[in-house]
């Protein structure tokens, strides 16, 4: 989950794009399109590296830095995973410390909950956050629950995580057992209160039966393609392609579960949306980076924070293959707030059209979030 555990911080700045800085060279994807381009982040996070703990405001460092990146709008889980008894409580509290960190930093943050939100910050300059759950098990059994969730902003909703919920089985699940008959309840109850359904970290039987099930699009946030790696946290090319027929949108994380050795490296990345492309085609691939825009700093602090981190996962049975106490979940050629602007270039030198990558960028989910939720 990327919920910031510091309020916050800064204020909101006149700075220039870095693209406009930089002058235009043949293969790189134009300046004038990624400064108008509504660029998405379709599993994300938003901390401030830099700012001081309990401080309430965005520090300049990091606000720079975002602008810098060009991101329009980013999905933020805020529901908390698992099947423990308290999720519920828990996810109420990260709704509550995420909408005062957005009322603290009004002048740069600004809540989404329709296209036309996104489309509204990235005229004022701001960067809007929509909510998202990474499972059901906040929901259960308690199909209202849906409707107090979706009250409270929650645009996608997520049906399993690694493990088997009562929805169904997760990716982790070695029974692969699909969908449960209250899962379909729940697509449905999801789908009736225009919510996204979101099939990221699905077992695959679930996924196809999820995805047959649906009536409208869904997306699958944050994946790879099993076909480049088999591991269990991607997606065989069946199910891309189902999803795709189906009108929702896949999304490649930077994770390392795209390479066998866990340390994904350029080349890795470009191959996994290329292979996106050739499965789903141009309308139905976006970015779900499942990390922070911010270069992570790997210390010692940060090493000792991995370590936990995973070694409370593993606790749980919910690591997958490829995590692990000293595997940091980033791909490192592209370890930089600049990370959309990167893949653009690398895309736009590799002959990907400029349409193409406005698609990838986030027009492709702008369509999805509109049949979704509304205009």
């Amino acid at each position: 989950m990327h919920l910031s555990k510091r309020a916050l911080m800064g204020g909101m700045l006149a700075l220039p794009a870095l693209s406009r800085v930089v002058a235009a060279v043949p293969g790189r994807f134009a300046d004038r399109d990624y400064d108008r381009a509504i660029v998405i982040d379709g599993l994300g996070g938003l901390a401030d590296p830099y700012g001081k703990e309990g401080d309430p405001r965005f520090s300049l460092r990091a606000w720079t830095e975002l602008k810098q990146s060009g991101v329009t709008a980013i999905h933020c889980t805020v529901n908390e995973v698992g099947n423990d008894p308290d999720v519920a409580e828990k996810t109420l509290r990260n709704i509550s410390s995420l909408e005062q960190a957005i009322t603290d930093n009004t002048d740069m943050l600004c809540r989404a909950t329709s296209a036309a939100d996104i489309r509204a910050a990235k005229a004022a300059g701001k960067v809007a956050l929509f909510y998202g759950f990474q499972d059901t098990s906040a929901i259960g059994a308690d199909l209202s629950r849906i409707d107090l969730y979706h009250g409270l902003g929650v645009r996608i909703i997520q049906l399993t995580y690694n493990k088997r919920n009562l929805s169904g089985d997760g990716s982790l699940e070695a029974a692969n057992a699909g969908l449960s008959d209250l899962g379909r309840q729940t697509i449905e109850a999801i789908e009736a209160h225009r919510i996204l359904l979101d099939l990221s970290h699905g077992g695959q039987r679930t996924v196809a039966e999820a995805i047959a099930h649906a009536k409208r699009p869904p997306i699958i946030s944050h994946s790879g393609c099993r076909a480049l790696n088999d591991n269990p946290r991607n997606i065989p090319d069946a199910e891309m392609k189902a999803l795709a027929d189906k009108g929702g949108v896949f999304g490649i994380y930077y994770m390392p579960f795209l390479a066998a050795n866990s340390k994904p490296t350029r080349e890795d990345l470009l191959r996994h949306f290329e292979h996106a492309l050739q499965v789903c085609g141009e309308d139905h691939i976006a970015i779900g980076t499942d990390g922070m825009i911010f270069k992570t700093v790997i210390d010692d602090t940060a090493r000792a924070a991995q370590r936990k981190f995973y070694e409370e996962r593993a606790r749980k049975g919910i690591a997958a293959p490829g995590e692990g106490p000293d595997v940091f979940n980033i791909v490192a050629d592209y370890d930089s707030n600049m990370r959309f602007r990167m893949l653009a270039d690398d895309l736009a030198a590799r002959g990907w059209p400029a349409a193409r990558i406005e698609k990838l960028l986030g027009g492709n989910l702008m369509r999805l979030y509109r049949e979704a939720w509304g205009a």
